[in-house]
């Protein structure tokens, strides 16, 4: 559902090209506050809900939650398309919420299918799989801070028209209008270390992994020598990434992480290669987040500075 300024009211029939040209002018023509834009309200059209729905490929284990649900068209055409899923409206005018409950008590679907009269900002986004928008740009990008901030990661998010600023979609349609899809990336970056075990010693990785939103570059240390993550990849909760290094005495030591970022743990199982001529160990893999890291500390092979004189 579409939070719409009240400019938009009482003008001639537009095509929604020419509709968003305005919107678009009036968001750089104005410095009103965001939410003070948002008292109106223009139906997504039903064949665009079912292609966001489509996008988001609807699961019997999701929570759908639309955030600026208006007459409740969204999550009761989710309901319609899964009879098992779950869903929320989250709306803050209270007539619409009367009549969204009402449509879902007379489909039958109320027991899985609730509206709150609540502002979007104050919704309690944790049990959402799905995040549906079709907000006005400036609002959605606000509660992108909120979304990224407490939506379990792998949650989806899709909105119509407008995208997310610099949180590049994970999937998007190119038709007209445009559909948008993100996966809410795990917080993986900071300090980690973990250790691995191979010929009979206990080998310390620290780690250093820096985030911008989805995308994860990271940095090792073992022992003297340092090395780059490779080919790192982070969806919701699940990572891997690649390291080739010397470990030890030997040189070099092919690594293939793979696992799911949990909190301040990192756990699943890495193949480690360090024989050319033998197959690779698997071995389980629990990393920890760390306030500090060994990465910086000195090497401890640097010359002393001279006197100054």
């Amino acid at each position: 559902m579409a939070r719409w300024p009240a400019f938009c009211v009482g003008l001639p029939v537009f095509s929604m090209k020419k509709m968003v040209l305005l919107a678009v002018l009036f968001v750089i023509s104005t410095n009103l506050v965001a939410q003070e834009r948002f008292s109106l309200f223009v139906g997504s059209d039903i064949e665009d809900v079912r292609r966001m729905l489509t996008v988001a490929g609807l699961k019997d284990n999701d929570v759908i939650y639309d955030l600026g649900s208006g007459d409740g068209r969204i999550v009761l055409e989710a309901a319609r398309l899964n009879l098992v899923l779950r869903g929320r409206g989250i709306e803050i005018d209270e007539n619409l919420v009367r009549e969204s409950n009402a449509a879902a008590k007379a489909e039958g679907y109320d027991e899985r299918v609730q509206f709150l009269h609540q502002d979007a900002f104050d919704a309690d986004l944790k049990d959402a799989t799905v995040i549906t928008m079709w907000l006005f740009p400036e609002l959605m990008r606000l509660l992108r801070t909120k979304i990224l901030a407490e939506a379990t990661p792998g949650t989806r998010v899709v909105t119509r028209i407008w995208d997310l600023g610099t949180w590049k979609a994970d999937y998007s349609e190119d038709s007209w209008p445009y559909v948008y899809m993100w996966v809410v990336p795990a917080r993986a970056g900071g300090y980690w270390t973990w250790q691995l075990p191979f010929d009979g010693a206990q080998h310390t990785y620290s780690t250093v992994l820096e985030q911008d939103f989805q995308n994860v570059e990271g940095v090792v240390r073992v022992g003297n020598r340092r090395g780059v993550l490779e080919q790192m990849k982070l969806s919701g909760g699940q990572i891997s990434f690649n390291l080739t290094m010397t470990v030890g005495k030997h040189s070099p030591v092919q690594h293939a992480f793979s696992g799911r970022v949990n909190g301040d743990t990192m756990e699943g199982t890495v193949s480690v290669l360090h024989k050319p001529s033998e197959k690779p160990t698997v071995l389980p893999w629990r990393a920890v987040r760390a306030k500090e890291s060994a990465y910086f500390a000195p090497t401890g092979i640097a010359s002393k500075p001279p006197a100054v004189p």
